[in-house]
């Protein structure tokens, strides 16, 4: 299906709304970042949990994420459905090899978000927390801008 040109009107100009299609696609494109971030929130902290002290428990998930243990008990089900994770009982979650490559994938992003908040000047506390949310909805292209900004920003110093 071939997609019609967005062709802006005087009311675009004045108003700042953009094409239905247009304004369509992006919201579809929030919806889907919003689907996937609880996901990649709980494999990243699990994979982190796992790092630190060898497990990931249901009780030390709700702990950090702020949650009751019923939640992170249902997420959990969902994400070994999804084949990124695995329970295993009396032993906590461990990720699939799938659901390590999304953690790390999602560290990534995180990582590059909160670098190119600090090379603008942002203190780190709020840019950690900034990128908390911003890591979820930016796009690749995006992200290799920011990487190359903070890469200069580097070479400058």
């Amino acid at each position: 299906m071939a997609q019609r040109a967005s062709k802006p009107s005087a009311a675009d100009d004045a108003s700042g709304l953009v094409d239905a299609e247009v304004h369509a696609e992006t919201f579809r494109h929030v919806r889907e970042a919003h689907r996937s971030e609880l996901i990649e929130d709980y494999v990243e902290l699990i994979s982190d949990l796992i790092a630190d002290g060898g497990e990931a428990r249901q009780v030390d998930i709700a702990a950090r994420l702020g949650v009751a243990q019923p939640t992170v008990a249902k997420m959990l089900k969902r994400l070994v459905k999804s084949g990124l994770a695995q329970q295993r009982p009396y032993r906590g979650i461990f990720l699939t090899e799938a659901g390590e490559r999304l953690a790390a994938e999602s560290r990534e992003r995180h990582r590059t978000v909160e670098n190119f908040l600090l090379a603008l000047g942002v203190d780190a506390d709020t840019a950690r927390r900034d990128a908390e949310g911003i890591e979820h909805h930016v796009s690749e292209s995006t992200l290799a801008v920011f990487a190359e900004f903070v890469r200069r920003a580097q070479d400058k110093r």
